[in-house]
């Protein structure tokens, strides 16, 4: 049994060997990175190191906002991004691109939630879109608990709400703080990092479901043993012992990727299908 185990090993690492040996690049696997922050991609730095120490010569292309990246991605400009689930999960409808891997952070989390957040002493979320009647909504655009999150809610077009669009859900927080908005829609792990900051607001509601977080998605013109190449690279940074891996993990907070598949963005779709995303969405409303 055990030289069977022994064997089977030896298969398995010489498939992985081949997968990488096999994966040849003529370009450099480029990367949209969101910067919405002078700097942003700096983080996300020693992951280049990473890769390029494991055969992968990869390049950043910064964007500037959630539309931007989503048409550069579109036409073909860059062959992956690390993405909100409200872009990855346009792409997957689109069939230009499916999803590869997703980060753990420190805490173990994976995925994040709309959250709707208003000044102190306001009423708590009614679910529905009464809620929002008359109020000016501050949120990011194409982002799944964002805009895409308060088009899915039925009659939320329809019951004389404004609708106000931030650079970063962290805008969006600051710009309710400052009274420029009645409520904000915005991701939850954001909210969680700054609610301290903002002692005039509340979370008065949340979507009861969850979407990836951070996803790694590839373009489907990228060729397929370098999108697994990447994959393996990827998945092996949580137990690699390396000074470069180790890099990345304190970089971007998080402990390694892990596998991460279309039905892992069911709620997702859900959302952007119930938001009026099709196939034919050309990422604005």
């Amino acid at each position: 049994m055990r030289t069977k185990k022994f064997f089977a090993g030896l298969l398995f690492m010489g498939m992985v060997s081949a997968v990488i040996s096999g994966a040849a690049q003529a370009d450099p696997f480029k990367i949209a990175i969101m910067q919405d922050k002078k700097g942003a991609a700096k983080k996300y730095t020693p992951l280049l190191n990473y890769l390029k120490k494991n055969g992968i010569d990869g390049s950043f292309v910064g964007t500037k906002n959630y539309d931007y990246a989503a048409k550069m991605f579109a036409s073909g400009k860059v062959d992956a991004m690390f993405s909100g689930s409200g872009v990855a999960g346009t792409m997957i409808i689109k069939e230009v691109a499916y999803p590869l891997v997703r980060p753990v952070d420190k805490k173990g989390n994976s995925t994040y939630w709309a959250v709707v957040i208003a000044p102190k002493g306001s009423s708590t979320y009614s679910q529905n879109a009464d809620y929002y009647s008359n109020k000016k909504v501050i949120f990011c655009s194409l982002a799944s608990s964002g805009e895409f999150y308060f088009r899915s809610i039925s009659g939320s077009l329809d019951v004389g709400a404004t609708m106000e669009k931030a650079a970063s859900h962290g805008a969006a927080i600051d710009a309710l703080s400052k009274e420029m908005a009645d409520v904000a829609i915005v991701k939850n792990r954001v909210w969680d990092k700054v609610q301290s900051k903002y002692s005039n607001l509340m979370l008065v509601g949340k979507d009861d479901g969850e979407n990836p977080n951070d996803t790694l998605i590839i373009s489907r013109k990228v060729n397929n043993a370098l999108a697994e190449k990447v994959k393996i690279v990827l998945l092996a940074l949580q137990d690699d012992p390396s000074a470069e891996a180790q890099a990345v993990r304190d970089s971007l907070g998080i402990q390694g990727y892990i596998v991460t598949t279309k039905d892992d963005f069911k709620h997702t779709i859900y959302l952007l299908k119930r938001a009026g995303v099709s196939k034919y969405f050309n990422f604005v409303f």
